[in-house]
């Protein structure tokens, strides 16, 4: 006869509590904090803006600071907005394009940035860049009016009927139309691709280039290294 293991209604409550503990634990949100400080006081915030603030378990909580100011400027403020802050960020972003600035202040940003622990998503040569890779893929340089012009082609050729597209750089519904019309998982992969073909640290010469796609994949709940940091965090609660 097979012998009955019995178990005391004290050992079964605390493995009943210690069950309902650990399916807490699985559904609890967790707060990720970004910093986000743009060059543009616009077009940038009001795209990263339009980001679903939920993922999964992950709520973003997205602060933004900067706007009207030069490449340099932009990661001076990331640093002094994250060192006198009382939140402490899980990441803090410098977004900022090559545009007609120097390449020694352009390169600088970059090198500047990666000195004090601030994550660059820069453009080379305008963040419109980004836009146009969901739609095609463009390796050779263009004018910031031209990626305007070409963002519009691509577009109004998808648009079967009503208004024509016409870009507005400051819109609000850059996200949508994008979300709507365009292909984000493949601007990321030709990103990706473009940044392959560059091995100098000359960044001012990578045009066209941009690494938005690395900010927009964290903003997703795509980037194992942030996921992994967060996990951790939640573990030692550090």
């Amino acid at each position: 006869m097979a012998r009955t293991i019995k178990i005391d209604n004290a050992l079964k409550k605390r493995f009943a509590k210690q069950k309902e503990k650990e399916e807490k634990e699985q559904k609890k949100e967790i707060k990720v904090y970004f910093l986000i400080v743009c060059e543009g006081a616009k077009t940038e915030p009001n795209y990263f803006k339009s980001f679903p603030f939920k993922i999964g378990r992950y709520v973003y909580d997205l602060s933004f600071g900067g706007g009207g100011i030069n490449t340099k400027k932009v990661v001076e403020k990331a640093i002094e907005l994250r060192d006198n802050s009382p939140q402490k960020y899980d990441r803090v972003w410098a977004v900022f394009d090559k545009d007609s600035f120097p390449s020694t202040q352009f390169n600088g940003a970059i090198q500047k940035a990666k000195a004090h622990g601030v994550h660059c998503a820069w453009s080379n040569e305008a963040f419109e860049l980004w836009y146009l890779l969901h739609f095609q893929y463009r390796n050779t340089p263009m004018s910031r009016g031209d990626y305007s012009k070409t963002i519009e082609k691509s577009l109004n050729n998808l648009i079967k009927s009503g208004k024509k597209f016409k870009y507005q750089k400051n819109s609000r519904e850059m996200y949508a139309v994008l979300e709507k019309y365009g292909d984000q998982s493949q601007a990321t992969n030709w990103a990706k691709s473009l940044i392959s073909q560059h091995n100098s640290k000359d960044f001012s010469k990578h045009n066209p280039c941009t690494t938005v796609y690395k900010l927009v994949e964290e903003l997703n709940g795509k980037s194992q290294k942030l996921n992994d940091e967060i996990m951790q965090k939640m573990k030692t609660g550090k």
